[in-house]
């Protein structure tokens, strides 16, 4: 329930009806082909305003203050426990944390004073008491979920902030879809703020989405009431050239207040770095080594350094801190992507904290950077990050500060999740069926489209080839000699052929190159509408029949992944929702991952998550290669450059 004077919840109210225009008022240009994704979607208004308006400090302290001072009941007592102070970095022994209204009304040595006859207690057994986990940069598309099966699943990890940028689906959908993805987050029993997209196009000129956003849609996102601030500004040669969009995007973040999200996917640390940090973009989680966390941190961003299902950044840069000794205020942890296997079986930001506690940092410090850092940074260090006064009672409690096992999670003051197992609901939206039938291939396709002519009369090619690089998102560009046999270009040894499929506009499209280092081995193929970010759909393959069947199997089943070998199918994971996600339980789309995972292995493919590498081969904005519907992209230059090398 809302806490709040009629007078505060009239001015919520009103308030409220300002903030949150209908889908039919958003100001987006559906295109005539297809039917706009929002029709006949009703809002659940009163379900979205108890989430979405979570009673303000200012509303609930009279009753935090009778609280403390012992002239009125807890809702709860935690008593106790450890208190994990990550203002101080302290664990001080025997402390008792009173909540009333979902938040903390005080930490004392004892809240006896604070319990009524209806207060619960919940006895911590002088476990930690830790503040909960925030992400503070992720993709819930990434986890192949919708936000409310993706919050069940990391709640019993005991991650209950999330900042997330759906901008996988702006890709898709535009800001319809982005504003489906705000509205199911706010419905949640955890906190999931989401930042505006700012990149669909990523790199304009390069690939063609589904949907572009404006400057325009920037602003009108920004009078939501779950946006945070600006996602990733992936246009980074844009910022750095003053691209008038690109800047007027930020500035309507900044004069909304909010954060600006940043993404330099470059090694130079020169002119270009100076010009995009010049544009305003406050973090960046898109560096590799110490070099760039530090230089991020220099010039007054926040370093976030993530390990996600496919990226193992932290390792590389968290020695700033423990070798280094620079202020770790400045740096974060964070996830960016992680499937739905990697949640389910290993965990989320739990699984960070614990990577960096093993890779030499302070649990204290590894904490901070996952909760109290982010919460500063997007300007919430009231609302969460800590478990102190006026703060969300968004707690944890564990026995170990170092293996960090996640036993009781509680979120707004009530507990979502005991050892492992959710104990609160996560409400879903009922999606519009239009946003289930968004592969449109134009055609059926055949075994031509995947083909590569050679120049009459060769027998062999120079090829510029895609190399993928584990556990890493970018690539290399290499230059490869391959045969040819009645004329099309054939893969050899490791390497492969890649066609990006065109899905959003039925053009019938297909662009074929050539990618080296998944392994594969026999007559094969793997194809999925997942293909960050334009999303159309990406088919590797050593065998040009493999890959028609793999391509028209997805057109069928509306998107998802699947892989083929010898005509028949290995594995199928069905992602209706945008080409991108399922609304099934979490369990269930890990065992099709999983399964899709194997038959990676089973086709011999070697690479540690190969499929977040599958994935992202179509990402114009992360050098070396990429594939785009528009051609070979060689993110070195931003130019497109030709797939055989001309002869001589």
């Amino acid at each position: 329930m809302i806490y709040c004077s009629p007078s505060t919840l009239l001015h919520l109210l009103i308030g409220f009806s300002f903030c949150r225009p209908s889908i039919a008022e958003l100001r987006v240009s559906f295109k005539t082909t297809h039917a706009s994704p929002c029709a006949g979607f009703g809002f659940l208004i009163q379900q979205d305003m108890e989430h979405a308006l979570f009673p303000s400090w200012p509303a609930t302290a009279p009753a935090l203050i009778d609280v403390a001072a012992g002239r009125a009941p807890a809702d709860t007592v935690i008593r106790g426990g450890v208190w994990v102070n990550v203002h101080t970095r302290e664990a001080l022994p025997n402390h008792d944390i009173a909540i009333k209204h979902g938040r903390v009304a005080c930490v004392v040595p004892d809240a006896s004073h604070c319990i009524g006859p209806k207060t619960e207690i919940i006895d911590a057994n002088g476990r930690y008491m830790i503040p909960g986990l925030c992400d503070g940069h992720m993709h819930i598309e990434s986890g192949m979920l919708t936000p409310a099966e993706f919050a069940a699943a990391v709640i019993p990890h005991g991650t209950t902030s999330m900042f997330t940028d759906p901008h996988e689906i702006a890709n898709v959908l535009g800001l319809a879809g982005v504003r489906l993805m705000h509205d199911e987050a706010l419905m949640q029993p955890v906190n999931i703020w989401t930042q505006m997209p700012s990149c669909a196009p990523s790199a304009p000129g390069m690939e063609t989405t589904g949907y572009e956003i404006s400057a325009e849609d920037v602003a009108e996102a920004m009078t939501w009431p779950g946006i945070i601030g600006l996602g990733e500004m992936m246009n980074f040669p844009g910022v750095a050239a003053a691209d008038p969009q690109m800047l007027a995007e930020i500035a309507a973040t900044q004069h909304a207040g909010k954060t600006v999200g940043g993404h330099y996917a470059s090694p130079d640390l020169g002119r270009d770095f100076a010009a995009y940090v010049a544009g305003g973009p406050a973090d960046d989680h898109e560096g590799t080594s110490e070099a760039d966390a530090i230089a991020r941190m220099r010039q007054g961003m926040r370093s976030m350094i993530r390990l996600g299902s496919a990226w193992f950044d932290v390792e590389s840069q968290i020695t700033a801190i423990t070798e280094k000794g620079l202020d770790p205020r400045n740096m974060i942890l964070c996830t960016d992507d992680c499937h739905s296997g990697t949640l389910v079986n290993d965990g989320h930001m739990n699984r960070v904290v614990r990577h960096a506690i093993d890779c030499g940092c302070d649990p204290l410090v590894a904490l901070q950077m996952a909760t109290l850092n982010t919460a500063t940074h997007f300007g919430l260090e009231r609302e969460v990050g800590s478990i102190t006064p006026g703060r969300r009672a968004d707690i944890i409690l564990t026995s170990d500060l170092r293996a960090l096992p996640i036993e009781q999670v509680i979120a707004r003051g009530q507990t979502v999740a005991k050892n492992g197992v959710l104990t609160a609901t996560c409400p879903h939206l009922d999606w519009p069926d239009a946003v289930r039938s968004t592969v449109h291939l134009g055609k059926t396709l055949s075994a031509d489209n995947f083909t590569i002519h050679a120049p009459e009369g060769r027998n062999s090619v120079t090829a510029n080839v895609i190399g993928v690089v584990e556990n890493q998102a970018p690539t290399k560009a290499l230059k490869r000699d391959l045969p040819v046999t009645n004329g099309k270009v054939e893969s050899h040894g490791d390497t492969c052929q890649i066609a990006l499929v065109e899905r959003h506009r039925a053009t019938g499209g297909v662009t074929n190159a050539l990618v080296a280092g998944f392994g594969y081995e026999g007559p094969m193929a793997m194809a999925s509408t997942v293909a960050h970010d334009s999303h159309h759909m990406i088919v590797v393959g050593t065998d040009r029949t493999q890959m028609t069947l793999a391509a028209n199997r997805l057109a069928e089943v509306g998107g998802g992944i699947t892989i083929w070998r010898d005509g028949s199918e290995l594995a199928l994971v069905e992602l209706p929702i945008a080409g991108l996600m399922s609304d099934s339980p979490a369990h269930d789309v890990a065992a099709s991952a999983d399964r899709m995972v194997q038959a990676m292995v089973d086709c011999g493919c070697t690479l540690n998550n190969a499929y977040m590498q599958h994935s992202l081969l179509a990402l114009v904005v992360i050098p070396e290669l990429r594939i785009s519907d528009l051609g070979l992209v060689d993110v070195r230059t931003f130019e497109f450059i030709p797939v055989l090398e001309p002869t001589t």
